[in-house]
């Protein structure tokens, strides 16, 4: 049992140490997974708030047939779907409108990934098809394997494959585009 499940299984016993230990250990890679889908880290940070009231409230059972950490991303996918599903009814201001924010997500990233190769990296997947963003993100920055990232993308392996390979030639290209030296990807 991985330290999230146990944490959880804490939780659910009663501890409330457990759920801070939750969130200490994936807040931040779940705010960046969500604002691959919202493209905004403000309503990224409420959704990854809302994931964990969702733990905290309905205490859902965990079963165990994936890693903890593939079951919580799973979940804080489906609160991030449906924040999509309920506002693509409604229509929005242009980007222009939030330039100011744009510059605070970039400081939030910044801090979260150390390195100016991984900065450049992340900045230039975003510029890729969302689900090839999602993928590379699942697999290189939160380290999932294939088979869990299937299970949170809700695809097959053989299709998660395909959607890597597609997406590392696309990342290729557009680390190109930028100048970024590279030895493999």
């Amino acid at each position: 049992m991985d330290n999230g499940a146990s944490s959880y299984r804490r939780f659910l016993d009663g501890d409330d140490k457990g759920i801070v230990e939750i969130i200490k250990e994936y807040k931040d890679g779940l705010i960046l997974y969500i604002n691959g889908y919202v493209n905004n880290i403000f309503i990224a940070e409420d959704l990854m708030e809302e994931t964990f009231f969702k733990l905290a409230t309905k205490r859902p059972r965990f079963s165990g047939q994936s890693s903890f950490k593939t079951w919580l991303y799973t979940i804080a996918r489906n609160v991030a779907l449906d924040y999509l599903r309920h506002t693509s009814k409604y229509s929005f201001d242009s980007i222009d409108a939030y330039s100011d924010y744009l510059s605070e997500e970039s400081n939030v990233e910044k801090e979260y990934l150390v390195k100016e190769q991984k900065i450049l990296l992340h900045q230039t997947m975003r510029k890729l098809k969302p689900e090839y963003f999602q993928v590379l993100y699942l697999i290189y920055f939160e380290e999932f394997s294939n088979t869990d990232a299937a299970v949170i993308m809700k695809k097959n392996k053989r299709q998660i494959e395909n959607l890597i390979y597609r997406a590392k030639g696309s990342l290729k290209s557009e680390l190109k585009k930028e100048g970024f030296e590279y030895e493999e990807l």
